[in-house]
């Protein structure tokens, strides 16, 4: 029996993975089965860090929100300014807070003290 050349598909396969190992170093971008490894581990590292990433933001957007909130009151925290918040129902997020405390203090200090009256 004569022999049968393989055909393109395995290797058009393989190039794609190569492709995504690229930016790997050592046998992890060179060895195709290290590749395909490292790549389920970068992908599952990727989504998992998604959902960690929004948990920082949001720390981050918390910690701001509050350190400028105590600088203006001592007796005043975050937790009364979002409790205040609920009871008016002004929707306000606390992303959009942070960059108004960043951007403009005297604006969250005006916010802060129509919600309390």
């Amino acid at each position: 029996m004569t022999r049968i050349r393989r055909g393109y598909i395995a290797r058009r396969r393989r190039t794609k993975i190569r492709l995504f190992g690229s930016s790997f170093r050592g046998a992890h971008s060179r060895l195709t089965r290290s590749i395909t490894q490292q790549k389920i581990r970068a992908l599952v590292s990727a989504h998992r860090d998604r959902d960690r990433q929004k948990r920082n933001f949001r720390r981050l957007w918390v910690i701001r929100i509050n350190a400028v909130i105590r600088e203006n009151r001592v007796s005043y925290s975050y937790s009364r300014l979002i409790n205040n918040l609920y009871k008016r129902q002004l929707l306000l997020n606390r992303k959009i807070l942070a960059q108004i405390a960043i951007l403009n203090r005297n604006c969250l200090y005006t916010i802060s003290n129509d919600i309390r009256k």
